[in-house]
Formats: C-alpha cells, sequence, structure tokens
C-alpha cells in the first residue's frame, strides 16, 4: 500500500467516523469560520490543573476539516498546554511549509496524514479550522498556547 493511499484512509476515517465530536462540554466555546468555503466548527474545551481535560466539537465542511478536527481533538487531549503547544506549533509549521517539510510523525501522530494538504493554500484553512478554533478556546481560558 503506498502512502499516500495511507494518508488518504486515516482522513476518510477520521471524517467518517470522527473522534470528539458533539457538544457539550466545557466552559469555554469558540465558533469558527473559513469564509473561503463555508467550513464551520464550534469547539468546547476545559482546562483543569493545566491540563485539557475535556474538548469536544461539531461542525460542518469537508473531509479535511473535520478530519483535522478530529484528530486535534485525539492529539491535545489530556496533555498539559505546553504539550499541546508543542504540537500546534508542529502542525503549524506542517501546514505553513508548502510541502516543503515532511513533520514530526512522534508529535503528530494521524495529522502526519495532513501533510499533503500544505502544498494548496486553499485547503491549509481547511486544515487548519478546528486549531485555529482551539487556540482561540484556550487562549479564552487563560492558557498561554
Amino acid at each position: 500500500m503506498e502512502l499516500d493511499s495511507l494518508y488518504q484512509e486515516v482522513i476518510l476515517d477520521h471524517y467518517k467516523k470522527p473522534h470528539h465530536k458533539g457538544l457539550p462540554a466545557g466552559e469555554i466555546q469558540v465558533h469558527h469560520v473559513n469564509p473561503n468555503c463555508g467550513d464551520e466548527i464550534t469547539l468546547s474545551l476545559e482546562i483543569k490543573d493545566g491540563v485539557f481535560v475535556d474538548l469536544t466539537w461539531d461542525g460542518v465542511g469537508c473531509s479535511i476539516s473535520q478530519a483535522s478536527a478530529s484528530i486535534m481533538g485525539d492529539l491535545v487531549s489530556g496533555k498539559t498546554v505546553a504539550q499541546a503547544a508543542e504540537v500546534l506549533r508542529e502542525f503549524t509549521e506542517l501546514m505553513q511549509s508548502k510541502g516543503n517539510i515532511l513533520g514530526n510523525e512522534e508529535v503528530l501522530e494521524d495529522a502526519i496524514a495532513l501533510a499533503g494538504v500544505s502544498k494548496f493554500p486553499a485547503r491549509v484553512k481547511c486544515a487548519l479550522l478546528g486549531w485555529m478554533a482551539f487556540k482561540d478556546a484556550a487562549i479564552q481560558n487563560g492558557a498561554e498556547i
């Protein structure tokens, strides 16, 4: 099986069976929209003692935005603010690379499947939608991320 095919399967699996999808949950809730394509996400977040203990989301959009939000939920749930900030930094760097970096699979895990998106500027916003909502909610919750 080719790597691209495997990555497509990871994205489609998260799209068809998203993790952490469904509201309500945490105390902080944000809503973000990608005006370029109409994708939307509402993300709810709770931080206790410096750890992201609950993250849920709901939204509509393309397979990239929905899969990315699902993967993001897996990667940051249960992490400390510092750990989640590192994951966010790595993913943002990967998405802004225009395909010039492969990303750190140890940090990004399933999110590495979205690496090819970085070659398509119009789709980068789709992949980053949930991540930017997460960052916004974290900041509103007092986290320095």
